[in-house]
């Protein structure tokens, strides 16, 4: 039974990394490294095969998977053979990236058309590759934080406003597509700190629909790393007096968050974990900077102050330096069949069980790595249960 992953963003690095590495695991030419979905905890989960998988998507780029993926092993990201290894597969899922918003008449008239728009290329490639079920998982760069609208508050005031004219940027973008997903029937995730589908409106229609979102902002790096060390803190009572974070971004990444606006909403993302893990904020913060002769890399240099016994002051660093494309790519795959399996079972509305792969989980405050995971295997022992 195929199961559609629909990329927003299909075009972008973690997307090419993420069709290029589905095929090359398939072809055994690579390893499932990083892959949660495979581990013994999943092994009688009857997620999708990876074979299942076809995948599609919306993106402006004119740029196909295959150069794309070509520079990513130039970078060193991907092995270089690989992207002759799976050129076919690449030109496959090239071939099914519709433009999307900034297309061809696609940012005229009402928001409802657009949406309406989006979710039609959505159902054809359902139909076209004749898969079951579609994920929609948003993998485009970072928005600046939603401006606030009345008609956010309900689906009832939001329907309204899609008609009309005037109204017609009510939505932000990745609200749009998250629209459109749920128009089509089609579980969503969002892998950015964009405002996704987490508005009491499209909340509400989600639950209607009785279909499941997840999100946002996945956990790659640096936070993955935060969250594993501020319960020890917390756990040993030592008191966390500051953590500073720097990162450091080359890519598409480091140039979408130079813009001010932009990387306000990945601060606020990465900064949710510790003030809920430690209790209240702590001075520091983070701090992005663009660099673009990192290329695909990343480093993120973390400086935490806390306080022992008797007030001994002490300090704690780590630098943390890994590649985005490679580190997301995985962890989109496992999203795609963990939400195609809640779909199957009959999940609606925000999945919070899915907590573990992201910096700032819908509809929950744990931010324990370990707790994270036990919830994630039981809820998708309990599915794989429902399933049967």
């Amino acid at each position: 039974m195929r199961t559609g992953v629909w990329l927003v963003g299909g075009r972008g690095s973690v997307a090419a990394a993420t069709v290029a590495g589905t095929a090359g695991v398939r072809a055994g030419a690579l390893p499932a490294t990083g892959l949660v979905s495979e581990l013994p905890a999943f092994r009688d989960v009857p997620l999708p095969a990876l074979d299942d998988l076809v995948f599609g998507g919306h993106d402006p780029a004119t740029e196909g998977l295959v150069k794309r993926v070509e520079r990513l092993a130039a970078d060193g990201v991907v092995p270089h053979g690989l992207p002759a290894l799976v050129r076919t597969d690449l030109e496959a899922a090239d071939a099914e990236i519709r433009p999307g918003l900034t297309g061809t008449g696609r940012t005229a008239g009402t928001a409802d058309a657009a949406a309406d728009a989006l979710a039609a290329d959505i159902a054809d490639f359902r139909r076209r590759t004749g898969a079951a079920d579609v994920v929609v998982i948003n993998v485009a760069s970072t928005e600046p934080p939603a401006r606030p609208h009345p008609a956010h508050a309900s689906w009832e005031l939001l329907g309204a406003a899609l008609h009309r004219p005037d109204d017609a940027g009510v939505l932000p973008p990745s609200s749009l597509y998250a629209c459109a997903a749920l128009r089509a029937g089609c579980p969503f995730v969002d892998f950015t700190p964009s405002t996704g589908a987490r508005l009491p409106a499209l909340d509400e229609l989600a639950r209607r629909q009785g279909l499941a979102y997840a999100g946002s902002d996945g956990k790659t790096g640096e936070t993955l790393v935060k969250s594993v060390l501020a319960p020890m803190f917390a756990l040993r009572a030592l008191s966390v007096r500051s953590w500073s974070g720097t990162n450091l971004l080359g890519g598409g990444d480091g140039a979408a968050l130079a813009d001010p606006r932009r990387a306000a909403a990945k601060i606020r993302s990465k900064d949710r974990l510790l003030r809920e893990q430690l209790g209240g904020p702590v001075q520091g913060g983070v701090h992005i900077h663009e660099v673009p002769d990192l290329g695909e890399w990343k480093t993120a240099w973390d400086h935490i102050g806390f306080e022992g016994f008797l007030g001994a002051r002490m300090t704690l660093q780590f630098v943390w330096q890994g590649c985005d494309s490679a580190l997301a790519a995985p962890l989109v795959l496992d999203l795609a069949r963990f939400m195609a399996l809640a779909h199957r079972s009959g999940v609606g509305g925000p999945v919070p069980e899915l907590g573990f792969f992201f910096k700032d989980p819908v509809a929950s405050a744990e931010h324990d790595l370990n707790r994270q995971f036990d919830q994630l295997v039981t809820w998708a022992r309990g599915l794989s249960g429902a399933h049967r």
